[in-house]
């Protein structure tokens, strides 16, 4: 017989998938298709594990059954696409395979349609696989996406979905649909922009998010409004962050923040029970933005594990350490951790691999004490007496076996490098719980921050997120930097996966923001003078609340990158390794859209 090529399926049409047969359709005629996982030769029998993404099911090609389908069998291999036709028998005594779902059963092949052949494949198709780097998985993602892992996250993303919609659907949201060429209206990330055909010289924007668009619709009368929806945006890539990115976008009008934040816990709820069977709280923690940054350093504070910041600014004032003092007396804090057993750790590995890790998030140094029965340890003891030591020991909590790392500069830097610093140590000793969820609601958010590079105010959600009531008269008379948003974010372990606001809805308070932003009158007309026109035509008012579904997925399948579950991702530096984009385009396509490219800056 000579090379084995694709044929037609002919008159064989597919009567089970790869992981439906059981121990009681014994003895049925079946057809089944799918891909060879794998093929084995025993003594003449050839067992192959036939794969689709249902499962698998154990094939044999017995020249007792049909020595013609035992000789079409010897030449395939792994990863032809084949279909058979076979009847269901029982597999031997101890050959079974109890975590198979098939694995009661084999189906005895009568005749054998090779659909098409296959090349040996860079890498296993299989669970677990061989460690393969990433880069070989995406440049074949067509083939990493048959492994089991990747067949279940995106199945997982599939179910995640469907809840979702369902239950915001149950709710009386209705799905609208916005467009993906709009105005570019730079505040935040940097737009990808589109060049316009039609309009030379002019160009859309791919949305951040339909921000803009949400509001308009609870403008025009929707009320409650969702999408699945994806997103834009041209920034600097990491393990949870890519150019093009998916959200369940929501938004309310005539609703409060609680209403918004109960909505989002309702549907954390289906979600959780719905995808992956764990209960969430029926109340989930609120925790002010102050506290968070006071006791975590950061906004998205992972509670699985204590080592929370210490306060010791009071008492580090009164030492005669010069760079507490120094940092104390210029308005800065101290703050520490209490790592518990942490005395282990070399003075070495502290000065070479702690410092410079805290140092990276602008830090000067990191200054220690390991406690001992006798007292603490450290090159610095000697600068503090008995009497602060011991206030130092009590309000750390430290026991002997402990050890203290200290911070001393402005707050910003401290609450990074700490911050920073927990959950290093938290993961290099093994200090997270993965079994625990853990959400918390993070509220009153300052509604702006200093950016020194622009020198001017910039608005940390968007510039439509409403200040809090009892701060609206600091809108014109006070300092901007003590201003709360009506704005919240829902962090699950340590992860930010959902953030929100109550939007402004009135014409006279946007223009309002748009001044403390040092957007004038001209530019915010410019930029957004559709939406403070639709202000004017009886604007209710609205909140709403977006998910990074990407992230949720991602925790939901335990895994660490939202790659693991996105089809096709692209790299950290925005390629797409399978398909090569982004790549140049002839001069024909620029010339279309009046683009003329210059040399690249040496």
């Amino acid at each position: 017989m000579g090379k084995i090529e694709g044929q037609a399926m002919g008159d064989m049409s597919r009567t089970h998938n790869l992981g439906e047969l059981r121990i009681e359709d014994v003895g049925q005629k079946v057809v089944l298709m799918g891909w060879v996982a794998s093929r084995r030769d025993h003594g003449g029998v050839i067992f192959t594990d036939l794969r689709d993404r249902w499962g698998v099911t154990q094939v044999v090609f017995s020249p007792q059954t049909s020595a013609q389908v035992h000789s079409e069998a010897e030449q395939i291999r792994s990863e032809y696409v084949m279909a058979i036709e076979g009847e269901v028998a029982p597999r031997d005594e101890g050959m079974t395979n109890p975590n198979l779902g098939t694995g009661e059963i084999e189906v005895m092949a009568l005749k054998l349609v090779v659909l098409n052949v296959s090349k040996s494949p860079p890498f296993p198709i299989e669970r677990g696989g061989s460690e393969v780097s990433e880069e070989i998985r995406l440049r074949y993602r067509y083939l990493d996406l048959r492994r089991p892992e990747m067949q279940q996250n995106l199945l997982l993303r599939h179910k995640t979905y469907q809840i979702v919609r369902k239950q915001l659907s149950d709710q009386d949201f209705i799905e609208v649909e916005t467009p993906f060429l709009m105005k570019s209206t730079p505040e935040g990330a940097r737009d990808f922009l589109v060049p316009s055909r039609l309009q030379q010289g002019s160009f859309y924007a791919l949305p951040q998010s339909p921000q803009t668009y949400k509001q308009l619709l609870m403008v025009g009368g929707y009320d409650r409004y969702f999408q699945i929806v994806k997103c834009f945006r041209d920034e600097d890539l990491r393990a949870d962050r890519q150019p093009e990115f998916t959200q369940i976008d929501i938004e309310m009008a005539f609703v409060d923040q609680n209403r918004v934040m109960g909505v989002a816990e309702e549907l954390m709820r289906s979600v959780f029970k719905g995808s992956i069977g764990v209960d969430i709280p029926a109340s989930i923690e609120r925790m002010t933005y102050d506290d968070a940054m006071n006791r975590y350093g950061v906004d998205k504070p992972d509670r699985r594990f204590g080592l929370e910041l210490i306060d010791l600014t009071d008492i580090a004032g009164e030492a005669d350490f010069r760079v507490f003092c120094q940092a104390v007396e210029g308005g800065g804090v101290v703050k520490a951790i209490n790592l518990p057993g942490g005395s282990d750790i070399s003075r070495t590995a502290i000065e070479n691999q702690l410092t410079p890790f805290v140092k990276t998030y602008g830090a000067m140094g990191l200054a220690w004490m390991k406690a001992t029965e006798s007292g603490f340890e450290s090159s610095i003891a000697k600068f503090f007496s008995e009497e602060i030591q011991e206030r130092i020991r009590e309000r750390t909590n430290a026991k002997p076996g402990d050890l203290l790392l200290f911070l001393a500069d402005a707050a910003e830097v401290v609450h990074a490098g700490l911050g920073a610093l927990r959950l290093k140590l938290a993961a290099d000793r093994g200090l997270v719980d993965e079994s625990v969820w853990d959400f918390v609601w993070i509220t009153d958010f300052p509604l702006l921050e200093w950016s020194a590079e622009e020198k001017r105010w910039v608005a940390r959600h968007h510039p439509f997120t409403s200040p809090r009531d009892q701060d609206m008269d600091l809108l014109s008379d006070g300092d901007p930097g003590a201003i709360l948003a009506k704005a919240y974010d829902l962090v699950i372990n340590g992860e930010e996966i959902a953030g929100g606001s109550i939007r402004i809805h009135r014409n006279d308070l946007q223009q309002m923001m748009f001044g403390l932003l040092g957007i004038d009158e001209e530019e915010a007309h410019a930029k957004f003078g559709f939406l403070l026109e639709a202000f004017e035509y009886g604007a209710p008012p609205h909140g709403g609340i977006a998910f990074g579904f990407d992230r949720l997925v991602a925790q939901l399948a335990g895994e660490r990158s939202i790659r693991e579950v996105i089809a096709f991702p692209k790299t950290n530096q925005g390629q797409s390794l399978m398909d090569g984009s982004p790549s140049e385009v002839d001069d024909k396509q620029l010339g279309e859209v009046g683009i003329r490219l210059r040399p690249r800056a040496t």
